[in-house]
């Protein structure tokens, strides 16, 4: 383990966060004039991320790490005017939607996604707080369970030979959304190990993406395209988790290789 990787262990999660959180706000990518004051939205989204990309940061032993790409409305995306999750859906139950399956040296592994619907008032919030707990699910920044109304709150899961992880969470307006080629990613170990390679790569992007480009450090790349209904949890695709506000996707580098870009294509 390299000195950096060791030095991080002594960090809290709150240190990290703010790290992550802050190098979020530096990134910068080429844009038109009239297109910069869609950046704050982009930065907020990413400081969401971020805060919620230490937990995984701190699980992976310092291995995780966190990737922006695009811009909303960069490239004529459209925002989807249906609703995101049904009137009366009911808020104290999770939507649990497998991402993603597989098998690595013979061991399974899995990725799953549990979104929880916006409560519309306190009594929803306080009975969705108590079926998070439950759960063993804590909403982030929702100290109260105001908090949580009108808001998705979604928990990712990663699961290797029946070790289950969280990994990524996060609490949003149920309004969110992303455009165009907006891309926010975060790429963990597949394995539950800190000097395991950093080989798999958890993902959310608008719900018009298409296709996802997903590099590796030996030059080869996974293109994972928009699935329906019968494509099965162990190919590669863009799905759309119930009640989520954006499409997500999963790519694992091949053994040997780890994680170097991802972007949305075509």
């Amino acid at each position: 383990m390299s000195a950096d990787r060791e030095k991080s262990h002594d960090m809290s999660d709150s240190d990290i966060a703010l790290l992550l959180a802050d190098a979020a706000d530096e990134v910068e990518i080429g844009i038109a004039p009239y297109q910069a004051v869609l950046r704050g939205g982009r930065r907020r989204r990413a400081r969401r991320w971020a805060v919620a990309a230490a937990t995984a940061l701190v699980l992976a032993g310092s291995s995780a790490t966190l990737a922006v790409a695009g811009l909303p409305g960069g490239n004529g995306g459209q925002v989807a005017t249906q609703p995101l999750v049904p009137a009366d859906a009911d808020p104290s139950r999770v939507l649990q939607t497998t991402l993603a399956t597989g098998t690595d040296q013979g061991t399974r592994w899995r990725v799953l996604i549990d979104v929880w619907s916006p409560p519309r008032d306190q009594k929803q919030a306080e009975a969705q707080r108590a079926a998070m707990a439950l759960r063993g699910e804590t909403p982030p920044d929702a100290h109260d369970a105001s908090d949580l109304i009108g808001k998705i709150t979604y928990f990712v899961h990663r699961d290797y030979g029946g070790r289950s992880t969280k990994v990524m969470e996060n609490t949003v307006p149920a309004s969110d959304t992303m455009t165009g080629t907006d891309l926010i990613s975060g790429s963990l170990p597949l394995r539950p190990d800190d000097r395991a390679d950093v080989r798999l790569v958890i993902g959310y992007v608008a719900k018009t993406a298409q296709r996802v480009n997903c590099t590796w450090t030996n030059d080869t790349a996974t293109v994972v395209e928009k699935g329906d209904s019968e494509t099965g949890t162990n190919v590669p695709a863009i799905r759309s988790p119930e009640g989520s506000p954006y499409n997500w996707f999963v790519c694992v580098a091949p053994k040997g290789t780890e994680h170097k870009t991802a972007e949305v294509i075509g």
